[in-house]
């Protein structure tokens, strides 16, 4: 039977003038490494079949697969190359067209003449090599994917047209609780919410929220609400070590087209019913006396203090002045009207610099700056090489653009003007697969001279090994932590004015601002050159770090802002002649304390703390010299202590006097000299029988206040 079907089918074929046996083709209507890599998966899935690859003289230059069977046409209207196909296939039965769609339109006569010549045969593949069948039946699909639309996302649909079969988002139920240290009586509680674990410190915002929550331990319990990718494991224990409580969930599984809800489908994504439950539970169990939401895809939570790291719709209005499409247009709208009514929602908004207070228009947003861990940040010297560091992950898509600005209009520049010069890049976990989605071709652009790492778990020895740090952003919101790194670490920053938007930064002083690629390169190539401008730079960075943005500082702020929202344990005012009583009672009551006249302290800055209508605590402070405090004395009545009130007293100082602090403490106090280093307090030195009744040795102790 099947060799009376095979004569039968020659026959016909015989009749039709067509060979019998289908060919395959390969288009190479594309960029030609990618052109060239589909063919190859394409010969790869029909390996049994005859292959021939076509392609147009003079704009791909793509090796064939098979030298003996491509079809070389001239490039032409849709109508000139159908014509010219036809004739060279006039014999052959087409089984399968396996076709190169992407946004280069110099391919789109071959295209639309291929469809013409088989337009069910027609096998599409996108800039990322996924496949897809072009059917009438499917038209729906084969538009969107044509459109761009990642394959995995071409068949979504939102759940408003639920007649329509669609993948379901899911929201895993689960939640995991670690215990951290242990609670304490003496300190109030107050609740984070984080779109992920902050450690380890890979990105700007975990660094941010890892050091902020470190500083604030000292004053609050801390109860950690994170989400988790995938419910994967996290590395607790850094952040164990100074939270009470670390509660994760699993982030959603959000599974509807982006452009199909009228919030922002990043705040959709992270849409959980558990991390709802899990707050409302630990609010109520625990008696959370404030809750702080960080990042605005959050902010449908609710809380008391939500955190714009960055202000997302100035970011989606950059990409919208770019791009000027629908897409980015509706991204605009629906992030502006989501912003607007959160921002005014919280009592309180922290933005990260007076830019983004501005943009953000209320009255209740104040400025807590990014910082930078000077401790661990420390100035190793230069290495004799030439060699630039970009650091900036790829999940983060203005990453992606400022890499392709750099790469693509700088560095050409910069290899031609200094032939030695090498690149490390800092693309963050999978960059593929970002780079991929954002750019829609597989693979980055090879480069002998530069360097593509993934995860780096401690990016100081790349600091260290670099002798300029570039910072290429041309689309940004809020302000860049690696900036502040780089300056920590004594290198020269040539940056966009975005990318160091923010910091206070001068060009020529503290970085070398760019204005255009040309400028880019300019700044790399002059900087590489004079390592004595190099170098004076890079130590006004250092310098520019340390006066204003220490880690340390802009805790006491974030303390502060806290304090503000909270009722205070206390009523903390000014002394006046009746507390004097008071205060020598109290300071009877503490010989762990300095002795002074009590009526001495009204010559200085004196401050009490008023506890259920009494003064339960006091603390003396004079100024120097601009800059410089000295805590002469403070103490709190025996019966009023672990509440709370030296920690109200010493912030009420440090609220009032920016810039250093000095104080002496009893080498016997052990208790008042943990209590001050929890606050940031340092050994500064130490001064013999400084201390009388009984004699003993004092020691110094010094902070730096915001």
């Amino acid at each position: 039977m099947n060799k009376i079907r095979q004569l039968l089918k020659k026959l016909v074929f015989k009749i039709l003038g067509k060979d019998p046996e289908a060919v395959v083709l390969s288009v190479l209507s594309g960029d030609a490494p990618l052109a060239s890599a589909m063919a190859t998966e394409f010969l790869g899935l029909v390996p049994d079949r005859q292959h021939l690859t076509v392609r147009l003289t003079g704009q791909n230059e793509t090796p064939c697969t098979q030298q003996d069977s491509c079809i070389t046409i001239a490039p032409g209207s849709t109508w000139d190359i159908y014509s010219q196909l036809r004739r060279e296939l006039r014999r052959l039965r087409i089984g399968q067209a396996a076709v190169l769609f992407t946004s280069d339109g110099s391919f789109t006569p071959l295209r639309r003449a291929v469809f013409l010549l088989c337009p069910s045969k027609i096998l599409a593949f996108n800039a990322n090599l996924e496949r897809h069948h072009l059917q009438l039946q499917t038209w729906i699909s084969s538009w969107l994917f044509l459109r761009g639309v990642p394959l995995d996302r071409i068949h979504l649909r939102p759940w408003w047209m639920w007649p329509l079969k669609g993948e379901p988002s899911t929201a895993p139920g689960t939640c995991r609780v670690l215990e951290g240290r242990p609670l304490s009586p003496a300190r109030r509680r107050v609740a984070v919410l984080s779109p992920y674990f902050p450690y380890p410190l890979s990105h700007g915002g975990a660094v941010r929220i890892f050091n902020l929550l470190r500083e604030a331990a000292g004053e609050f319990d801390l109860f950690l609400f994170a989400f988790t990718e995938d419910g994967g494991e996290v590395e607790a224990a850094p952040v164990l070590d100074f939270c009470a409580r670390v509660i994760l969930v699993p982030k959603p599984r959000y599974r509807e087209p982006r452009w199909s809800s009228l919030l922002p489908p990043e705040v959709c994504e992270y849409n959980s019913p558990a991390m709802r439950a899990a707050i409302e539970k630990f609010r109520r169990e625990y008696a959370i006396q404030l809750t702080q939401v960080e990042y605005t895809q959050l902010a449908a939570y609710g809380g008391d203090i939500l955190v714009e790291h960055d202000v997302t719709w100035d970011l989606y209005q950059q990409v919208f002045n770019q791009a000027r499409s629908r897409s980015a247009k509706w991204d605009l709208w629906r992030w502006r009207r989501f912003e607007s009514s959160a921002v005014n929602r919280h009592p309180r908004v922290v933005a990260m610099s007076e830019k983004d207070v501005g943009l953000l228009g209320v009255p209740h947003a104040r400025v807590i700056p990014n910082g930078v861990d000077l401790d661990r940040f420390q100035p190793e010297p230069e290495q004799p090489v030439q060699h630039l560091l970009f650091i900036g992950s790829f999940r983060h898509f203005p990453n992606i653009v400022a890499y392709r600005f750099f790469t693509e209009q700088v560095w050409p520049l910069v290899r031609e003007r200094c032939p030695e010069m090498t690149l490390t890049v800092v693309a963050g976990p999978d960059p593929l697969l970002y780079w991929r989605a954002c750019t829609h071709t597989p693979e980055l652009p090879p480069d002998d001279r530069i360097r593509l790492l993934g995860f780096v778990r401690d990016v100081r020895p790349l600091y260290v090994e670099s002798t300029i740090v570039i910072v290429p952003t041309l689309v940004s919101a809020g302000t860049n932590v690696k900036v502040l790194e780089a300056m920590a670490m004594e290198r020269a920053v040539v940056s966009t004015r975005s990318g160091c938007a923010g910091l206070g930064v001068e060009h020529g002083k503290t970085a070398w601002i760019a204005g255009s690629a040309e400028d880019f390169a300019k700044g790399v190539e002059q900087l590489a050159r004079d390592s004595t401008l190099r170098r004076a730079i890079a130590r006004n960075a250092r310098e520019h770090v340390e006066q204003h943005f220490d880690w340390r500082a802009i805790g006491q702020q974030q303390r502060l802002l806290w304090r503000e929202l909270l009722a205070a344990p206390a009523v903390i005012r000014h002394a006046s002649h009746d507390d004097l009583p008071e205060i020598a009672r109290i300071q009877a009551a503490s010989p762990e304390a300095a002795t002074w006249n009590p009526e001495s302290y009204l010559d200085y800055e004196c401050f009490v703390a008023v506890l259920e209508g009494r003064v339960a605590g006091f603390l003396a402070t004079r100024t120097a010299v601009p800059g410089e405090t000295e805590i002469l004395n403070i103490a709190v009545a025996p019966d009023a202590r672990r509440r709370g009130l030296g920690q109200a007293l010493l912030f009420e100082a440090f609220g009032r006097h920016p810039g250093e602090f000095f104080l002496e403490v009893r080498e016997s106090n052990r208790r008042a000299q943990a209590l001050y280093g929890k606050l940031g307090f340092g050994q500064a030195g130490i001064r013999r029988s400084y201390y009388d009744s009984p004699r003993e040795d004092g020691i110094v102790m010094r902070l730096r206040s915001c």
